[in-house]
């Protein structure tokens, strides 16, 4: 029994109306974000920021890192699987507008081309 029944019922009540995120990484932006949330306290084994197995029980997708247009429609199909409401965060510069690679070829100028963000 790791914690009282009036505790469990606090702790049940934060993760029924907390936000589900999927977390998917592509480059460096990626280990940024792993790097922040796991901080000095493990909020994430307490249930405080809980992580979801995959897209479709996610309510939240933050895409990190170089979308390329090979990696483009994985992102459009995963977001697609997502339920509703589903919202996406786009972290660093690489996903918001290419970052350094905005000229190359291959690269998309921005998740926001390819989802909604």
């Amino acid at each position: 029994r790791l914690a009282p029944e009036p505790m469990k019922v606090v702790l049940n009540w934060g993760r029924r109306y907390s936000l589900w995120v999927f977390n998917f990484g592509l480059a460096c932006c990626a280990i940024e974000f792993i790097a922040a949330s796991m901080a000095r306290h493990d909020f994430i084994r307490l249930g405080v920021i809980p992580f979801a197995p995959g897209p479709r029980q996610a309510d939240l997708m933050i895409v990190s890192g170089t979308v390329t247009d090979k990696m483009a429609p994985a992102v459009k199909r995963l977001y697609e699987q997502m339920p509703e409401p589903k919202y996406v965060i786009s972290f660093g510069a690489c996903s918001n507008c290419g970052g350094p690679y905005w000229d190359s070829y291959s690269v998309t100028k921005g998740v926001d081309q390819i989802i909604p963000v």
